[in-house]
């Protein structure tokens, strides 16, 4: 059985937990009028498999605004539980309508992103005038980013059996990095009011024994943000496209 951590600890969570931090800044900009996308959500795996209530509590979005979609490359993406409507993509066109969205989260999504110039030309095309882009993504220069991009893709799934042993081959994806640092976030998103940030937060990755969570909260000790840490993105939309001037809304 992989050890637990903060099993002990009141409701089974950290003080440093990254989800319940990046979801409760998300929570934060919600108003019930809002639509949401939920961008490679896949099958919501959080929401089926998580353990921790308060955890699910706070990344649940459903109920909190007007309508919740979930969309991703994956047919996986059918069995999401977790948003009202949920929609397979293909590659590079994200199936919404042109200036409809008013939050998009991308959670664990940047780093797989191919074409980062296609990927934020649609974030543009769906988003409103003043809306939010969130996501959540390992930097570039992370020690897990580092150790993946010295994995083959196809290596991918038998490494991350090991260092995290509760983590489903369905749920590993190929990785690019290239939209993972604070630099790139912001030569993509250029048109955006940028309050990203780097953040270090518990280990993911520990092999699920003590000794492996004990090493690597060392390492989150003493290496700096870009290598232990996190990009939390939180851009807001402050110019409108070409093509948003020209378009009226179209009903979601």
């Amino acid at each position: 059985m992989a050890y637990e951590p903060f099993a002990k600890l009141p409701g089974g969570f950290s003080n440093n937990d990254g989800t319940i931090a990046f979801y409760s800044r998300v929570n934060a900009l919600i108003e019930p009028d809002m639509t949401i996308l939920d961008l490679g959500a896949g099958r919501g795996a959080w929401f089926e498999d998580d353990q921790v209530s308060f955890r699910r509590e706070v990344r649940l979005l459903k109920g909190k605004a007007k309508k919740v979609y979930a969309t991703d490359i994956d047919q996986a993406v059918l069995e999401n539980r977790s948003a009202d409507e949920c929609i397979i993509q293909n590659m590079q066109n994200i199936p919404m309508p042109n200036n409809s969205v008013d939050l998009v989260i991308a959670d664990f999504v940047l780093e797989h992103v191919n074409e980062p110039e296609s990927f934020s030309a649609e974030i543009e095309r769906v988003l409103k005038f003043g809306g939010w882009f969130c996501a959540r993504t390992p930097h570039k220069f992370n020690y897990v980013s580092l150790a993946a991009r010295f994995v083959s893709n196809s290596s991918h799934v038998a490494m991350l059996r090991k260092a995290q042993p509760e983590r489903k081959a369905a749920d590993v994806f190929p990785t690019a990095y290239k939209l993972n640092t604070l630099t790139d976030i912001r030569r993509w998103f250029e048109n955006y009011q940028d309050f990203s940030f780097l953040i270090k937060c518990d280990p993911a990755y520990y092999f699920g024994t003590k000794l492996g969570f004990q090493c690597f909260s060392f390492l989150h000790t003493i290496l700096p943000k870009s290598m232990a840490g996190n990009i939390f993105v939180f851009l807001k939309k402050t110019q409108e496209s070409d093509l948003q001037k020209r378009a009226s809304p179209l009903p979601v």
